[in-house]
C-alpha cells in the first residue's frame, strides 16, 4: 500500500535540488567570465614592445635609454613578471636560430641583430592608437634605432574579447531567465500543494504576514542551501579541472571565486524568496472556488 503524504508536506528536496541546479549554471557562467578575463589579462601582459638600439651604443647609453623608459607610465607595473628585459645581440641570434632551425651567421659571416628592450605594456595603453603613440615617443629617445610592436594585433584581441563577453553575457541572461522561470514554477507547484492548508489558516483568523512568515523563511533557508551547495560544486569543479588541465592553475583568482560564491548564495536566497512571495501571494487572493 502506497504511503500517504502527510497534510502540510512540502517537497524541500525537490525545491532545493532545482535551486542547486539553477545556481550552479549562473555560477558556472560567472567562473567562465573569471577565467576568461584573467586569461586575455595575460595574454596582454605578454605583448611587448621591442626597442633596437644603435650598434654602436655603449653599456653607458645603453642605461640612459633604460632609465628613460623605466619611468613611463605605460610601462606594465607588476610583480609578477619583469616589465623591461634586456636582450642582446646574441641571445636574440640564438632565438631565431632555436625558432627557424637555421643559422644565418655561416653565410653572413656575422651577426646582424641589434641589442634591444623588450618592454611590456600595461593594459590600459592595450589599443592601437596608444601603441603608435607609444612607438613614436619611443623612437624618439637618443640611442633607440627602432621601436617595433605587433601591429593590429590589439585591436583584433579587443574585439575577439568584446565579442566573447557578448557571447558568455547573452548566454548568462537567457540561462538565468529561464532558471528564474524553473524554479519559480517548482515553487509554485510546491505552495499549491499547501493551498488548502493556508486556506485553513485564513479561516480560522490568521493574517497573510502570519501565513507567510514561516513560507518565506523556508524560501529564504531553500535558497541559502541550494546557494551553498552550488558554490561547492562550482569549487569542486574547479579543483577537479585544475589538476586535469595544464596551466589552468595560473588563471585561478580566489578573491573573486569567494565573491563569487556569495553572490550565487545570495541569488539563491533572493530567488527563493521572491518566488515564494508571489506564489503565496496567488493563493492568499484566490477565492475558494477556485481553489478546485
Amino acid at each position: 500500500m502506497p504511503k500517504k503524504k502527510k497534510i502540510g508536506s512540502y517537497p524541500n528536496v525537490m525545491i532545493i535540488m532545482s535551486l542547486t541546479a539553477a545556481l550552479f549554471l549562473i555560477g558556472f557562467c560567472g567562473l567562465l567570465v573569471i577565467q576568461s578575463k584573467k586569461l586575455v589579462s595575460i595574454i596582454k601582459q605578454n605583448i611587448e614592445v621591442r626597442v633596437f638600439l644603435n650598434k654602436e651604443l655603449s653599456k653607458a647609453g645603453q642605461d640612459s635609454v633604460l632609465n628613460i623608459i623605466k619611468p613611463m607610465p605605460y610601462v606594465l607595473s607588476s610583480t609578477e613578471v619583469a616589465p623591461i628585459t634586456f636582450v642582446s645581440k646574441e641571445e636574440a641570434a640564438k632565438e631565431f636560430i632555436d625558432g627557424t632551425k637555421e643559422d644565418f651567421t655561416t653565410f653572413l659571416g656575422e651577426n646582424p641583430l641589434r641589442d634591444s628592450y623588450r618592454v611590456k605594456i600595461g593594459e590600459d595603453f592595450f589599443e592601437e592608437a596608444k601603441l603608435q603613440q607609444i612607438k613614436k615617443d619611443l623612437e624618439k629617445i637618443k640611442g633607440v634605432y627602432e621601436v617595433v610592436y605587433q601591429e593590429d594585433l590589439a585591436d583584433n584581441i579587443n574585439r575577439n574579447v568584446t565579442k566573447i563577453y557578448t557571447v558568455l553575457a547573452s548566454f548568462a541572461l537567457i540561462m538565468l531567465v529561464i532558471i528564474v522561470l524553473l524554479v519559480n514554477n517548482t515553487i509554485k507547484l510546491a505552495i499549491y500543494s499547501q493551498r488548502f492548508l493556508i486556506r485553513s489558516m485564513q479561516l480560522v483568523g490568521a493574517t497573510n504576514g502570519f501565513i507567510q512568515r514561516p513560507y518565506i523563511m523556508r524560501g529564504a533557508v531553500q535558497g541559502l542551501i541550494g546557494g551553498a551547495l552550488a558554490g561547492c560544486l562550482l569549487i569542486g569543479l574547479q579543483q577537479i579541472a585544475i589538476r586535469n588541465v595544464e596551466g589552468l592553475a595560473s588563471l585561478q583568482e580566489y578573491d573573486k571565486l569567494i565573491v563569487l560564491v556569495g553572490v550565487v548564495l545570495l541569488l539563491g536566497m533572493v530567488v527563493g524568496i521572491a518566488s515564494t512571495y508571489q506564489s503565496l501571494s496567488r493563493y492568499l487572493r484566490m477565492a475558494l472556488d477556485d481553489l478546485y
